[in-house]
């Protein structure tokens, strides 16, 4: 039965159709509606073919769109009906008692009747304001959670569904959400379809979500691999790692740097995603360029949403990424990068602008999504002010998060604390303003809380930074 993300495909006018749905598929759409009103017998019958075969290749389920004799025709596993359509007994009658059959509504009478015939799910909609022709009327949230009380077979809703229309839909008790142009028309379908179908996590238990960190280790405990293995866990999801090199460090700085050779950083890749799997990535310390190359094609290869801290810099001053690899970070990784989250020094370095209030910060931010960033953190905790304003820039919104700024010298860790807690959050079902506002209470509570370690800068406290909001910020 429908659940996770219900893809709904548009028309084919640019050829591009199944090479879409493909991406989607692998950003983690679960059924397919193939719809295809203006084509030609020939042309529905090729594609259905087609795209029947890469659902089922990739564990989804293939439902045609109002033509029943189309999906017995190439064993589909099921069809979807208007209210005009045909009843759900003669296309019970049809495909056989295995098939699926959803139906459209518009209210709770019409859900309840479509459910008494053997409707296999019910489809709500529309929910929210859409730009096709053929939408039906608005039926809003309110209406979605009545037909969820109404009926016990699964309930999907549609229309006008993005990922902010798709966490409210989620949390009004839809175990499915159609979406059309919110991923056919994005260009990059596979990780438009990555970041709704991860919303679903929510529901899991614990650990809920997996999160996968590449990044240095630090002996020291308070950054690196350390460090972001510490927040996975206290937040409650599923951590594993690639080591990318070995540092000796402590509190006063980087003592020494033994970077892992690239192919064994693969090995390591490999031997996670093709195993264990992970819903996220974070990135810290790639060291060279061989490495970013590497874990840039990984990404994309797996159409994973990637939180890309790029460090550049230790805490005290000693550089983590040559020429090479700042290079490939500029050409590779950063047209990956779902979330790019640099402090003020390194978008410095990348855009080579001058960063140092909130207009310029936004200006690097957007020349960052020009370079290929997705969405952007521009963290200002350099500004000299009183606030620590962060800047997040998703897609052409921006939005400011401000917090009193903290008077301490023990900040080691924040960056990879911070956009661990980041990718941890979006790992569980949170949608990406909402996970940066929850890690930036965390990450705040553990520089608050943050005790001496050490003769020099010493760690924030992931201990008691992760028991204080669970107990007193969690919203």
């Amino acid at each position: 039965m429908p659940s996770g993300l219900y893809l709904i495909t548009d028309d084919n006018s640019d050829g591009s159709l199944f090479k879409r749905v493909e991406s989607a598929l692998k950003g983690g759409v679960r059924t397919v509606q193939y719809r295809a009103k203006e084509a030609t017998a020939d042309e529905r019958f090729g594609m259905a073919q087609k795209l029947r075969k890469a659902c089922h290749a990739a564990g989804a389920k293939l439902i045609i769109n109002d033509f029943p004799e189309l999906a017995k025709e190439i064993d589909a596993d099921g069809v979807h009906l208007g209210q005009d359509d045909m009843s759900v007994s003669q296309a019970r009658q049809m495909l056989g008692r295995d098939k699926i059959i959803g139906v459209s509504t518009h209210s709770v009478d019409q859900a309840l009747k479509a459910e008494s015939h053997g409707a296999d799910y019910i489809a709500l909609g529309s929910i929210f304001p859409t730009s096709s022709k053929d939408a039906p009327e608005l039926v809003g949230i309110d209406a979605l959670r009545k037909v969820r009380r109404a009926i016990r077979v699964p309930l999907v809703a549609i229309g006008g569904i993005d990922i902010t229309g798709a966490d409210l839909a989620i949390d009004a008790g839809a175990d499915a959400v159609a979406v059309i142009s919110s991923v056919m028309q994005d260009r990059s379908p596979g990780i438009a379809a990555r970041e709704i179908s991860l919303l679903f996590n929510r529901k899991l238990g614990r650990p809920r979500g997996r999160v996968l960190t590449i990044a240095g280790s630090d002996c020291g405990g308070g950054a690196g691999i350390q460090a972001d293995l510490k927040t996975i866990s206290l937040l409650g999801s599923y951590g594993s790692c690639v080591i990318t090199a070995l540092t000796a460090q402590n509190t006063l700085g980087v003592k020494g740097v033994f970077p892992i050779d690239s192919n064994f950083v693969t090995e390591q890749l490999n031997a996670v995603l093709d195993d264990i799997g992970t819903d996220t990535i974070k990135t810290g310390m790639l060291s060279w360029g061989g490495t970013v190359t590497r874990v840039a094609q990984a990404i994309r290869r797996h159409c994973l949403l990637a939180v890309v801290d790029p460090v550049m810099i230790a805490k005290g001053g000693a550089p983590l990424l040559d020429k090479e690899a700042l290079d490939s970070l500029l050409s590779q990784m950063l047209p990956q990068a779902y979330l790019l989250t640099p402090n003020l020094p390194e978008a410095e370095k990348i855009t080579g602008t001058k960063v140092r209030n909130l207009a310029e910060m936004e200006e690097a931010g957007r020349l960052l999504q020009d370079l290929g960033a997705r969405n952007v953190l521009m963290k200002g905790g350099h500004l000299i002010n009183d606030d620590a304003v962060d800047l997040l820039l998703i897609g052409d919104a921006k939005h400011e998060l401000r917090s009193p700024r903290i008077e301490t010298k023990n900040t080691h860790g924040t960056g990879c604390t911070y956009s661990s807690a980041i990718a941890t959050f979006l790992a569980q079902g949170l949608p990406l303003l909402k996970a940066v506002e929850e890690a930036k209470k965390f990450i705040d509570l553990s520089i608050i809380t943050a005790v001496e370690s050490g003769k020099g800068h010493g760690s924030v406290n992931h201990v008691e930074a992760a028991f204080r909001y669970f107990h007193e910020h969690r919203s």
